[in-house]
C-alpha cells in the first residue's frame, strides 16, 4: 500500500515539512570536530589561566581603580548633600577636581601630589589675600598696578624656582599649584568683594579632597612605591644572571666542523631583559622619589637609604651595556672555529656560571634584606676568576692561534673580564646597603 504525506499547516503558511528541511544545529559539527581533534575547547583551563594573569598583572590595577572609584563616591557627596552643600557650595567642585588630580597610582605619589597641592594652595592663597587686601587698601587705578606688579614678581619667581634641578624633582607640582592659586585669588579679589571668604571656602574643599584621597590611598590596600622599587631592583639581578647565561649558551655552543663550515651557528641568547634594565633609569627615580614620601611602613623606615638603591641601579645598568656589548661576539660575521671556541669553553662557563650564581645571591641578599658578607666571600672569588681569566687568554696561547681567530676569542674573553669587574663593584654596592638599610645577618 502506499503511503500518503499530509502536509500541515503551521499557521504562518510554511508547511511542518519545509519547516525541517530548514532546521541547523551546530552540536554535530562541534561534535565531529572533536572526534577528529580539529579544535580542543575546555573551559576550566581558560578560567585558571585567566585567574593567574589577573593575580600576576591586574590585581593591583584593578584595586587603584576600584579605589579612586569609591573616593569620587565619598567626594560626590559634598556636592550632593545639602548640608554639606550649605556650607561650601558651589566650591565643592574643588573638592572633586582635587581628587581627579591628586589621586595616583602609588601612595607616596599620592601624598607627594597631596602635601604638595596642600603647601602651594596655602601659601598661594594667603600672599594672594594679602596683594588683594593691599590692593583693596589703595583702591583706585592703584589696585589695578599693585595687582600686575605682584603677579609679575611671584610668576617669575615661581617659574624661575621651577627650573631648579631640585625643586622641580620634588616639589614642581606644588610649586605650579602655588602659582596658580595665587593668580586666582589676587585676580578674582578685584571682582569678588568677599574675598577671604572665597579662599576660606575653597581651601576647606581641597582639604576635604585631600583627606580623602590620602585616607584611602594610605589606608585600603595601600600600593607602595618602595616595594615596587625593591623588588624590581632585585629582580634585575635575576634578569642580568639569566642573559650571561643565556649568552655563554649561545657563544659556546657545539656544532660540528662540517655544520660550522656550511652555517653560521646562531645566538641563543635574549638581551630582550637587559635593555629593560638599560631603559630603567626613569623608572627607578621615579619610584625612589615616591618611596622618600611613604611614611614608615613594614620593613621601610623613614630614611631607608632609597639613593643607594639608585647607585646599585647605575651598576646593573652598566653592567647590562657591557653582556649587550658581547652581543656583537656572539652575531660577528667572522667567527672563531668551532675548535677553538670549545678549547676555551670550560673556563669560560665555570666562570659564567659563578657570575650567575653570584647575581642571584646578590639578589637573594636585597630580596630577603640579608647581610651578604660580599668583601669576605664574593669579591675574593671575583679577583681569582678575573685572574683564570687573564691566564687563558695569555700571549703566549693568543700566538697558537690562526686565520685572526685569536682576536675573536680575545675580543670575547676581554669583555667577560669586564663583567666579572662590573659584578665585583655591584656586590661591593650590595654590601655598602646592608647597613644603613638594616640587613639582618642570620
Amino acid at each position: 500500500m502506499g503511503s500518503t504525506v499530509i502536509s500541515i499547516p503551521d499557521g504562518e503558511g510554511v508547511t511542518l515539512k519545509e519547516k525541517k528541511r530548514f532546521q541547523f544545529s551546530l552540536q554535530p559539527i562541534i561534535s565531529y570536530l572533536r572526534e577528529h581533534k580539529k579544535i580542543q575547547f575546555s573551559l576550566p583551563p581558560i578560567v585558571s589561566y585567566l585567574r593567574e594573569k589577573t593575580t600576576k598583572h591586574d590585581m593591583r590595577k584593578l584595586m587603584h581603580s576600584v579605589k579612586v572609584g569609591i573616593a569620587l563616591v565619598l567626594v560626590s557627596l559634598i556636592y550632593l548633600l545639602d548640608p554639606l552643600y550649605g556650607q561650601v557650595g558651589d566650591n565643592a567642585m574643588w573638592a572633586i577636581m582635587t581628587v581627579v588630580v591628586m589621586f595616583e597610582f602609588f601612595a607616596g605619589a599620592t601624598l607627594s601630589k597631596g602635601l604638595n597641592r596642600a603647601i602651594g594652595t596655602v601659601l598661594g592663597g594667603g600672599l594672594g589675600c594679602l596683594a588683594a587686601g593691599l590692593a583693596e587698601q589703595v583702591g583706585g587705578i592703584g589696585d589695578i598696578i599693585i595687582v600686575g606688579i605682584s603677579v609679575f614678581i611671584f610668576a617669575a619667581l615661581a617659574t624661575y624656582t621651577r627650573l631648579m634641578p631640585k625643586i622641580k624633582k620634588r616639589y614642581d607640582y606644588g610649586v605650579m599649584i602655588f602659582l596658580l592659586t595665587f593668580n586666582l585669588v589676587v585676580v578674582s579679589g578685584i571682582r569678588v568683594e568677599k574675598v577671604l571668604q572665597l579662599a576660606r571656602e575653597r581651601l576647606l574643599t581641597i582639604g576635604m579632597g585631600f583627606a580623602i584621597c590620602i585616607f584611602i590611598s594610605l589606608l585600603i590596600f595601600p600600593i607602595w612605591a618602595s616595594d615596587e622599587l625593591h623588588d624590581s631592583m632585585a629582580s634585575k639581578f635575576e634578569d642580568l644572571a639569566h642573559s650571561i647565561e643565556g649568552c655563554l649558551e649561545g657563544y659556546f655552543k657545539f656544532v660540528s666542523e662540517k655544520e660550522s663550515n656550511e652555517k653560521e651557528s646562531k645566538p641563543t641568547a635574549n638581551f630582550s631583559s637587559c635593555k629593560s634594565v638599560l631603559n630603567s633609569k626613569l623608572k627607578d627615580e621615579s619610584l625612589a622619589n615616591f618611596a622618600k614620601w611613604e611614611p614608615w611602613h613594614g620593613k621601610f623606615g623613614l630614611y631607608y637609604p632609597w639613593g643607594q638603591y639608585l647607585q646599585i641601579g647605575e651598576h646593573l645598568r652598566e653592567l647590562a651595556a657591557t653582556i649587550i656589548s658581547m652581543q656583537g661576539c656572539l652575531q660577528s660575521p667572522r667567527q672563531p672555529s668551532t675548535t677553538v671556541r670549545h678549547s676555551f669553553k670550560e673556563p669560560c662557563e665555570a666562570v659564567g656560571s659563578s657570575l650567575a650564581r653570584t647575581l642571584r645571591e646578590l639578589r637573594e641578599s636585597i630580596l630577603k634584606m640579608r647581610v651578604c658578607h660580599a668583601g669576605d666571600s664574593i669579591v675574593p672569588k671575583l679577583k681569582s676568576m678575573r685572574l683564570e681569566l687573564s691566564l687563558v687568554i695569555s700571549p703566549s696561547k693568543l700566538a697558537t692561534i690562526e686565520n685572526g681567530d685569536g682576536f675573536a676569542i680575545a675580543t670575547f674573553m676581554f669583555l667577560l673580564m669586564e663583567i666579572v669587574e662590573k659584578v665585583e663593584e655591584l656586590a661591593k654596592e650590595v654590601d655598602e646597603l646592608a647597613e644603613p638599610a638594616g640587613f639582618s645577618t642570620c
